[in-house]
């Protein structure tokens, strides 16, 4: 059985093949029966927001958005896919990691740092690193 769960979704959000995937897994994650926090959703892309949202800077108020919903999870799904992971989502994982927060890495790309490997720090804190849909899937359901 699993127990609903709350899931922040970490992952680069530039531009739009990024933003259409982190909805799909978004959708897999809900699917699965878990609550999530997709920054892009719920916050917004930078470049298109105003530059000052609730008096504070735009830049500041994702910020602390994303802080508040890292704290709010129970854990992090780190979308690694890209020639090198993205920075905000190295950020992500670090920051929930070090909170003592469940991590889990979904990486699709056959893309890696050096000799098949991905960099110790990025692998060494997710307690799975999962390669396709079917495994996510499994793994979300099993959790």
């Amino acid at each position: 059985m699993v127990t609903k769960m709350k899931i922040y979704i970490a992952a680069p959000l530039f531009n739009e093949s990024e933003r259409a995937f982190n909805e799909q897994v978004d959708a897999i994650v809900r699917e699965c029966g878990h609550e999530t926090f997709l920054p892009q959703k719920e916050g917004g892309c930078v470049a298109d927001l105003p530059d000052v949202i609730e008096g504070k800077p735009k830049r500041k108020y994702l910020f602390e958005l994303d802080c508040a919903h890292m704290d709010w999870c129970d854990a992090v799904l780190f979308l690694m896919d890209g020639r090198v992971p993205d920075e905000g989502a190295c950020f992500e994982l670090g920051y929930c990691y070090a909170k003592g927060k469940r991590c889990i890495a979904y990486k699709t790309d056959a893309r890696s740092f050096i000799d098949g490997y991905d960099n110790v720090m990025l692998c060494g804190a997710p307690e799975a690193v999962l390669h396709n849909e079917k495994e996510l899937r499994e793994y979300l359901t099993k959790i």
